[in-house]
């Protein structure tokens, strides 16, 4: 186990994800991933969360178009 005096927290983790990290700390999450295997399962779980949630389509249902189109065209709004 690598010796660290921080343990990383999964804002920690998402914030490597996103590349929202210094090089300093960068290198720090890298060190940890390689000897922590928990963390490495932690991040690789993110990860494929992350993966889940890129390829949600989400789109209204029939009625919900409805009832914007219908509410748009009583107030003169399919216009703009």
């Amino acid at each position: 186990m690598l010796p660290m005096t921080k343990s990383f927290t999964p804002n920690d983790l998402l914030r490597y994800i996103y590349q929202e990290m210094s090089e300093g700390e960068n290198e720090l999450v890298v060190q940890a991933l390689h000897y922590d295997d928990v963390l490495m399962q932690e991040y690789l779980d993110m990860l494929s969360t992350l993966d889940q949630l890129n390829q949600l389509v989400l789109t209204p249902s029939e009625k919900v178009v409805k009832g914007i189109l219908w509410n748009a065209k009583s107030t003169g709004l399919e216009k703009v």
